[in-house]
């Protein structure tokens, strides 16, 4: 498909990038949400951490777009940001303690997408490391 021809199906580039990252956030929160109603023996922490690192390294593309760069809230349907991110809030216990999490989260994510852990890393250590560090 052509530039020109897309644009027959969405206004710009904004409105085109913020469809994508929308689905990318209704997927995370579903994948997130389902992890919460399943934690397994190693807890809700471990179970968030889990499903977020699978889903993001699943599809690497789609998780850059939608987690770097400003997120126009704007564009976005109402409450699905805070929606999508519920699950590190129930898995945290806190406002705080949830952003902190998600921060582990994300830059563990992207390191690991990126390649910057040391050769020979074990990564599943460190996160089970990381889950430990926020399970009460």
């Amino acid at each position: 498909m052509r530039a020109p021809s897309l644009y027959k199906h969405v206004q710009d580039k904004a409105t085109l990038e913020t469809a994508l990252i929308e689905d990318v956030l209704f997927d995370i929160g579903d994948v997130l949400h389902a992890a919460l109603a399943r934690p397994g023996r190693q807890g809700v922490v471990a179970s968030v951490l889990r499903a977020y690192r699978a889903r993001s390294l699943e599809h690497p593309n789609r998780y850059r777009l939608a987690t770097s760069g400003q997120l126009r809230r704007d564009l976005l349907p109402e409450c699905l940001e805070e929606w999508a991110g519920q699950p590190f809030y129930f898995a945290a216990g806190d406002p705080y303690r949830s952003q902190a999490l998600w921060s582990l989260a994300h830059g563990m994510v992207i390191l690991e997408i990126d390649g910057r852990y040391p050769e020979g890393s074990d990564l599943d250590r460190t996160w089970r490391a990381g889950a430990a560090a926020f399970t009460r």
